[in-house]
């Protein structure tokens, strides 16, 4: 799949970087667009981001091409995302729910979009041997499936856009509440949360963002399963990745992600019920 050549402005934009997440490094910005890597995964990117522009979806960067150096040109999106350290909304709770509507919003958007023939989404490595198995549902859409607070942007105290669609994928409604409910909640272990969020109720942060989204009675019965599935087998593709594509990743499993990981596995057995409980109490 060929992307489009991006043609620049009479008066080039001077390039100011971003911060951005644990992974994608040499993000800038130029005028008004945003410059970035393509990554393994970008011919599936490329695609889905021009499908929700077919579709109207504002919460989404449109591609407008590559630039001369290879890189990615997207849309900026004015607004604000929580960096680190957070800011002190994380813990809003008319936010959070915000973050429910616009993932909803999302995947009514993404209804009906297949992966092109010829495209393989993710990073092109075979999972290792012993791999514990996803969740045992059929796929449902292509998800974003990376909604940490850095990839969503904030207009008036409400979630309005997502960004940064690098780890998208088919998968089910359950694994991108899930996905949510992880740093939204959070789904971790309190030693491993943002102080901020040390103190929260976890269960009643799921059953808000369960609620904002309109999840089924099926999904919510099945969030406590996947969550714990999606966990285990984190562990392994996380340390795959570390070791396979270095940089942020390697990073990332340094300074001891494979650890929170385990503590979250075992947070979860321990609250599994209390979670189950909150989803779907009447």
């Amino acid at each position: 799949m060929n992307a489009i050549t991006y043609a620049e402005p009479s008066e080039p934009h001077p390039e100011i970087p971003l911060a951005g997440g644990d992974v994608t490094e040499g993000v800038v910005r130029a005028g008004d667009t945003v410059r970035r890597p393509a990554g393994p995964n970008a011919p599936l990117v490329h695609a889905l981001l021009r499908h929700l522009e077919q579709a109207g979806f504002d919460g989404a960067p449109r591609f407008l091409g590559v630039d001369a150096a290879g890189r990615e040109v997207l849309s900026f999106l004015p607004g604000e995302v929580a960096g680190r350290p957070r800011p002190p909304w994380i813990a809003d709770e008319e936010r959070l729910a915000s973050v429910g509507r616009l993932v909803r919003a999302y995947h009514e958007a993404v209804a009906g979009f297949a992966v092109p023939d010829g495209v393989r989404p993710g990073f092109g490595l075979a999972e290792p041997p012993g791999t514990p198995p996803p969740p045992p549902y059929p796929v449902e859409l292509v998800g974003h499936m990376d909604y940490t607070p850095e990839n969503i942007v904030f207009r008036d105290g409400q979630a309005a856009a997502l960004i940064d669609f690098d780890l998208a994928k088919p998968v089910t409604r359950a694994d991108e509440l899930c996905n949510a409910m992880l740093y939204w909640a959070p789904l971790a272990d309190p030693a491993d949360a943002d102080p901020l969020l040390r103190e929260v109720d976890a269960p009643r942060r799921c059953r808000i963002l369960a609620d904002a989204y309109g999840m089924s009675d099926v999904d919510r019965s099945r969030v406590v399963e996947v969550a714990v599935m999606r966990t285990r087998r984190s562990w392994v593709l996380m340390r795959q990745n570390a070791e396979e594509l270095g940089g942020g990743w390697a990073r990332m499993w340094q300074d001891g992600v494979g650890d929170q990981i385990k503590r979250r596995e075992a947070w979860l057995e321990r609250h599994g019920a209390d979670l189950e409980a909150a989803l779907t109490a009447p």
